[in-house]
This record gives structure tokens, sequence and C-alpha cells, in this order.
């Protein structure tokens, strides 16, 4: 079954000049007067940079991820977001009126670069704006609104001590005077946190119950240690060591300061969330779906046309994704039965190659070393072959770490973060390395791929570097073409040969691949159908044959963050049909490298748009 027509996000319907939208769907809001005449090019990007610093004035930690100069947006590297009830409402407030302000400006008569440029801005903007009818959670610079403020995967109490710890660089006294500002910020930003949470509790939206276990075990575990040893009082003292000029007593008055903040601020703060929380556990739903919360079905249906970036219907996507299930899992009984594995479904056969001990690394320092080895290893051979695919390839680094011990009980198998816009700092592939049965041999090959190269290191650093699609649009979060870009990514790389004469390589593509296809199932289960949380576990587990570690940690990400596992399995569905299409009206002129091309080069934005440049593409080669 192939989906209907992904047209990307709502008001993208406007973009593809649709006369009707599907009746789950919303126009773009108007304009209430039509303009005479098509603004000037300094009104449109005088309107986009506006709109641009607007945001970035909401959004500090993010300028200091991407190191903005800071002529250009202020002093952002002494502040943090404000996530109080009041400071989230501005924020929404600010980009829906700036939505309404760049569809305003759109102009038939306008060049076709500057109308799209502020389409994909007013895409941008709605997405930052939310769901104006839920007004719980919060909204987030990658993954928009997201429901929980306090949850076990995500959220500031877990991204701005990375923030700090990672990203906040310490080179000379101002930046150490600015980072213990930030620890005090830090200390305020949990006291926002904590209204935000009892507010959202008081519109009945509360965690579901299941998820309070591994929250509230964050919530201990980052305070465990002793405020001199915490990674916020001990990157601090590292980061001081290599400023020229600063003596011991100096250096020493600094980390003081520090752990004094930690001890008597930060600590409190999270004893304080942790309180609330246990307070809000006996209250909280035991129903997992969104659907469960108040408005929580339309909230869903907000997802699907932002993460998903589909106009298909949550039953539609459900029934893709048992399809899909079903086709690539007849794929990997094939090659199970051609080497030697016949008995019991194909999930408990890829259970069964997870615990056989030729395919785990050992679990230990030097299991976890020969793995990130082997890990960095692949990442050099693709690269090699990469000219045979790619025109374009980007010229920052990409390194391999170890997800943090502290944070590794909630996290992703696998993420990427990119890299800093002006290229000091290199893209990162972070690898959860905690439970090592859930890193079998013969999945890692497709991780790398997907995570490092060709997947996100490829199409985020690419996008980092168009520097004539401003701010915006290089670090746009649209997850059907990020995600179904890496998903797609996979499928190239065993094009590209890289899992010859490798069949238990190509059973942990496949078996990558399902998982994308069993989260369409799971999550329209999860937040549509009603499952619960063990059906989800259950039909995960049997479908995707892997460590149930993983399974368990997997089920409770899409509760937490309903929407966003839609976008890989259909945005790569939607890339794989632009390919045929193409290969098929251009015969021997396809050429793989100018697909990518078009594909990647304009930067990320919604499927809609990139179907339209694929369709131009095909008619000027023809």
């Amino acid at each position: 079954m192939k989906p209907i027509n992904t047209l990307a996000l709502a008001i993208t319907l406007a973009l593809v000049g649709c006369s009707e939208a599907p009746q789950t769907i919303v126009k773009a809001e108007q304009p209430t007067q039509q303009r005479n005449q098509a603004p000037t090019s300094e009104q449109v990007h005088n309107a986009v940079e506006q709109y641009t610093k607007t945001f970035i004035s909401h959004q500090s930690a993010l300028a200091t991820s991407l190191k903005l100069p800071e002529q250009s947006y202020g002093d952002y590297n002494r502040q943090l977001p404000d996530y109080s009830v009041a400071g989230m409402q501005q924020l929404q407030k600010d980009m829906r009126r700036a939505g309404e302000q760049l569809a305003a400006l759109q102009h038939p008569d306008l060049a076709a670069d500057e109308l799209l440029h502020l389409r994909v801005n007013e895409v941008i903007a709605r997405y930052y704006a939310g769901d104006k009818d839920f007004a719980a959670g919060y909204i987030d610079t990658w993954g928009g609104h997201l429901p929980y403020v306090v949850n076990q995967l995500s959220g500031p109490l877990i991204d701005l001590p990375n923030l700090l710890k990672d990203q906040h660089e310490v080179s000379d006294i101002e930046d150490a005077d600015n980072y213990l500002a930030r620890l005090r910020g830090f200390a305020e930003v949990i006291a926002q946190v904590r209204e935000k949470l009892k507010a959202d509790a008081k519109l009945g939206v509360i965690l579901p119950k299941p998820l309070f276990a591994n929250t509230l075990g964050y919530l201990t575990n980052f305070t465990a240690v002793q405020p001199s040893e915490h990674p916020l009082v001990a990157s601090f003292a590292d980061k001081l060591s290599a400023i020229d000029g600063l003596d011991e007593r100096q250096r020493q008055d600094y980390i003081n300061t520090a752990e004094t903040l930690v001890r008597t601020e930060i600590y409190p703060g999270f004893a304080g969330v942790s309180k609330d929380m246990a307070a809000l556990e006996e209250h909280a739903p035991t129903d997992v779906g969104i659907w469960a919360q108040p408005n929580g079905d339309a909230f869903y249906q907000h997802e699907i046309t932002y993460l998903g970036d589909s106009t298909l219907t949550a039953e539609q996507i459900h029934q893709l994704g048992l399809d899909e299930v079903a086709r690539i899992t007849e794929r990997m009984d094939e090659i199970l039965k051609a080497n030697g594995y016949s008995e019991g479904s194909v999930g408990k056969r890829m259970q069964q190659l997870n615990n056989e001990p030729r395919f785990l690394y050992e679990d230990s320092d030097a299991g976890r070393a020969e793995l990130l080895t082997f890990l960095r290893g692949e990442i050099s051979k693709i690269v090699a072959k990469a000219p045979q695919y790619f025109s374009t390839l980007p010229p920052q680094k990409v390194e391999v770490r170890r997800i943090p011990v502290a944070v590794e009980a909630g996290s992703a198998g696998g993420y990427y973060n990119g890299p800093s816009l002006d290229g000091s700092r290199p893209g990162v592939f972070f690898i959860n390395l905690k439970d090592m049965k859930a890193v079998p041999s013969f999945g890692m090959k497709t991780l790398t791929y997907h995570e490092a190269v060709p997947g996100h290191h490829f199409q985020i650093a690419l996008n980092m570097l168009q520097q004539d699609i401003g701010l915006m649009r290089q670090n746009a979060s649209f997850n059907a073409y990020v995600e179904g870009w890496a998903l797609y990514s996979e499928l190239v790389a065993y094009e590209m040969g890289m899992y010859q004469d490798d069949p238990f390589g190509d059973l942990g593509r496949l078996q990558a691949e399902v998982y994308r296809a069993a989260r369409l199932v799971v999550d329209t289960g999860l937040h549509y159908k009603k499952w619960t949380r063990q059906q989800a576990i259950d039909y995960f587990a049997e479908a995707t044959g892997t460590a149930m570690s993983d399974v368990v940690s997997a089920i409770d990400r899409y509760i937490a963050w309903p929407g966003q596992a839609l976008g890989y399995k259909l945005g790569m569905i939607k890339l794989v049909e632009l390919r045929d299409k193409a290969r098929t009206a251009l015969g021997d002129k396809f050429d793989i490298k100018a697909f990518h091309d078009v594909i990647l080069t304009p930067g990320a934005r919604p499927m809609a748009i990139v179907e339209q440049d694929i369709d131009a593409w095909i008619a000027s080669q023809q």
C-alpha cells in the first residue's frame, strides 16, 4: 500500500495549489486583505529576519548550540529559555503572529525563491506555535509541541544540563562568568518547570503512570553524586583548565561557586520536582495514549500533520504499517532460512540471534571500546564510497561517542547532534551502550549509516552549509524529511554494497526497517486505537525481534512523544516513491548523484515541496 500524496504540513496545502483540504487538515490562515502588489525583496528579508530574531530571543540554548554570532543575536550565552506558563504562551503567540505575517507577504508575483522562502518559514513558524487548543506541554526546538514538560526522555531538565556540559564553551573569563550565570538561571528554569507542571496538571494533563518510574529515576540519579563530582561541576572544572592566565586560586573560586549553586539551588530544585511528580503519580492516567488526555485526539492529529508530514488518517497509517511489516518480514524469513534458521516466527529467530555470543560485544569497557572502534571504521569505509552516489559531500567531521551513563537509561539506542554552524564543533553520533545485548554486531552497520553517513550527518551538515536560506531553514526540524532521509540512507548503503557477503548485516538492515514500519503500528495503536502499553510491547517485540530492554524503552518513548515515530517510514516511502518516479521518467538519463543533490542541497523542507522539486528536475532533464 502506498501512502496518499503526503502533502507535508497542514499549511503547505497552499504550496502545491490544492483547492481543497482533507477534513482533518486545516488550511493556512489567509491574510485578511490581499496585497495589491508584491512586497520588495527587502521587505521579505526583513520579515524573515525579524521573526528569526524573535525566535532566537526565546531560544538562547539553541543559539549556543549553533554558536550564533552575538553581534546579530545578542548576549545569549548568559541566558536560558523561559519555560514558565507565561514564557511558553509568549513564544507560541509570537510564532503564531509570525506565521500570519509571513502568510500575508506571500504574493503570486514574487520571485519563486522568495515565495518559497516565505512559505517554508511560515511552516516553521506554525510548527513552533504548536497546537493552540492543547495548552499543556512545551515547545521543543527539535520536536515542536511536546505534551509533557517532565518525562524520562526529554525536556528542559534533561536538555539544558547536556547543553551546559557539552556545548557551553569556556575559553576565557567571560565564558566562565556566563556559565555561572546560566547555572543560576538553570535553578530558575527548574522553578519554571515546576510551575508549568502544576498548571498542566490543573488542565488534566499528567504524564501517563507507566512513565513515572524512569522519570523519577532520572531525577534521583541526577542528584545521586556529591555536588563536587556532578558533571555540571566536573565538566566546568575541566574547561577552566584551558583558560590562559587563570591561576589556581581563581580556578578554585569558580569551581567552588559552581559547586555551591549545584548543592544549594539545583539539587533542592530537583528534589522539589521529584516531590511534585511523586504527588502527581497518584493521579496519573493508566491509559497511556494521548487520547486519554484532554483534547488529546485533536492533538494527535496535529502531531500526525506536523511530525508525520502527512495527510493520511491514523487508521490509514496503521494499515500501512501492518502491510510494510508483512512485506519486510517475508524477506527476513528468506534470509534466515537460507542461513539455517527456520524454526519459529521471524521475531523469535531474530531474538535467538540477539543472544548468540558471536554477535555480542563483551559487556565491559573493552567490549564497548571495540564497538566504538568498529563504528568509526564503518564511517571511514562508506565515506570512501560516497562520491559514487553523492556529488556534494559535507566538509564537517563526524565523531562517535557513547551516550553518557547518567542519561542512558531513558535515551534512544542512538542519535545524532549536528555540528555548529561555523563548523568548529563536529557532528556527533551518540550510541547507547547501557545494554550490550541491545547492540548486536549485525545491527551496528545500519545504525551507523542512519545516524552518521550518509544519514543524519550528510543531511544536517549540508543543510547548515546553505548560507542563503536563512537560519530557520538551516536548522529546520522537518521530521519526515530528516528521519525519512536517514532511513532511506540505510537502503542507499545496501545499494552501495556495504552489506555484500554479509547476510546477517543485511538482516540487521531489514530489522531496522521493520522496526520503523512497526512504529507506524504501535504509535497509532497507542494514541488512536487505545492500545495498552503491554499490547504495544508485545506487538513490537514480536514484529522486530529486538532485545526486550530496547522494546520497552522504545514504547515508552512513543508514549512520551506522540507522532514523532511516524516520520521515519512515511518519509522514506515518499523518497523511494520519488526516486522510482524519476527513474521511470528519465530512464538512462537518471543520475543518482543528481537526484540526491535535488533532495539534499535545498535544505530541509516539507515533503510536498521536495516532490515539487523532483518534478521540476525531471522536467528539466527530459
